[in-house]
């Protein structure tokens, strides 16, 4: 749901707090449609209601519907001005739309109205980095830290927090992963470049990633989150190493592979997959639910439909979760499922080394993909996350991937073609030669 405006509850003869409160229950039921109507009504009694008005327009992006959200939050915004939070989210909808200078406007309205609100220097700096102005966007980018969805991922070390500026020689230095998987498969490139200023690494990462990160370069030691760090003169986030660093889009530090699956484990997966001389292609269409763009950046199984068609390769699904009704058109198209068999990132990583491409959505799977240097086909939305970029069909992160884009909200169709062309010249290619 948005952020929401304080309450101004006038009944007028309705019980809107009832309302009001059927809308939140429904919402986080996620039952989106049904707690949308239930605002809907609220406003076909108070029109200008910015609580309503500002409540629908989060389900409508919940729903995938931006265009329908920025007419809830602009009449949001013209009722009640004086609130930053419905410029914040007046600008999300914006962004959802590609229409970023209108978007920042609305940020900047935002702060003019509350100059310490972090949601809207965090979200001006999030369109900065996508248009890549990273000299605007990185330090935007530290205003994370303020916002109350993040109050809880601060770390409250006494050692200080190392941005560049000081001297790290004969120092230890702490790095610690703050958000997701792929964030910290992406950003772990920058350890080796702290470990040559002279620094002792520490890497603290999530138990599921520790394995393979160890394989990094210039890491002395990682550390599962959750157990006891040793003694440390520095720290610093992963994503704030960039900030650290001066990275300009010249500047990536985007040489491939820089983690590397264990030889064992190699062994281990190249028993478990096809072996007909056959372009292997991995698959992961969709990622973790409990993500908020989950809606907007995963494809139904059913659309890759014409991909698994295909004659001349071996799919071969490192989908997690997979559902019986996925299952069955797996089986299907003959595709060798193994994503249940994965258990952790050093598994993965060593079952992507040995496909010769592989195709995905925007998950940890494309980021570990691509650090293992796997050619890989990365399906993005119309609006998609920051470290894509705008309009391009490479990727400045990793070389050896490739970029479909959807032309237009919510259609998959025109990238699926374009992609299913690709791989019928590459399987083509590949049986002229055997």
């Amino acid at each position: 749901m948005s952020q929401s405006p304080p309450r101004r509850d006038e009944t007028a003869g309705v019980d809107l707090a009832h309302l009001r409160e059927r809308a939140a229950t429904l919402a986080r039921m996620q039952r989106f449609e049904e707690a949308l109507a239930a605002c809907q009504e609220i406003i076909a009694h108070r029109p200008a209601d910015p609580e309503a008005l500002n409540e629908s327009g989060g389900l409508c992006m919940r729903l995938g519907r931006p265009h329908d959200a920025f007419t809830y939050y602009d009449r949001a915004v013209a009722s009640a001005p004086e609130f930053a939070v419905l410029h914040i989210n007046k600008g999300a909808a914006l962004s959802a739309l590609n229409r970023f200078p209108e978007a920042l406007a609305s940020f900047a309205a935002a702060a003019n109205v509350e100059p310490c609100r972090a949601e809207a220097h965090y979200n001006a700096a999030l369109v900065h980095l996508r248009h890549g102005d990273f000299a605007a966007g990185w330090p935007g980018h530290e205003w994370r830290w303020r916002k109350a969805d993040w109050a809880g991922r601060r770390r409250n070390f006494t050692a200080p927090l190392w941005l560049g500026k000081q001297s790290i020689e004969g120092k230890t230095i702490l790095l610690h992963a703050e958000q997701g998987f792929g964030d910290t498969i992406q950003f772990v490139r920058y350890a080796p470049l702290v470990a040559r200023r002279g620094a002792r690494v520490i890497l603290e990462c999530p138990p599921e990633l520790a394995a393979l990160l160890r394989s990094v370069e210039g890491v002395s030691q990682v550390i599962e989150r959750g157990a006891a760090l040793p003694f440390f003169d520095f720290h610093c986030p992963l994503m704030s190493l960039p900030l650290a660093f001066g990275t300009q889009l010249a500047t990536i530090p985007a040489s491939v592979p820089y983690l590397r699956p264990d030889q064992m484990l190699l062994s281990k997966w190249r028993a478990r997959l096809p072996q007909t001389g056959r372009l292997r292609v991995g698959l992961c269409w969709t990622g973790s639910r409990e993500h908020l763009n989950d809606h907007n950046r995963s494809i139904p199984l059913a659309s890759f439909a014409s991909l698994l068609a295909l004659s001349g390769i071996d799919f071969v699904s490192v989908q997690k979760d997979v559902d019986p009704a996925q299952a069955e058109i797996l089986q299907d198209y003959g595709v060798l499922s193994l994503g249940r068999e994965l258990a952790d990132f050093a598994d993965t990583a060593a079952g992507l080394a040995l496909l010769d491409l592989v195709v995905a959505v925007d998950t940890s799977v494309a980021h570990l993909a691509g650090a293992v240097g796997k050619v890989v086909a990365l399906l993005l939305p119309f609006s998609p996350d920051w470290r894509w970029l705008l309009d391009r069909t490479d990727c400045v992160w990793y070389p050896t991937m490739r970029i479909f884009r959807q032309a237009a909200l919510q259609d998959w169709s025109e990238p699926v073609e374009r992609l299913r062309q690709e791989l019928a010249e590459a399987a083509e290619r590949r049986m002229a030669r055997s």
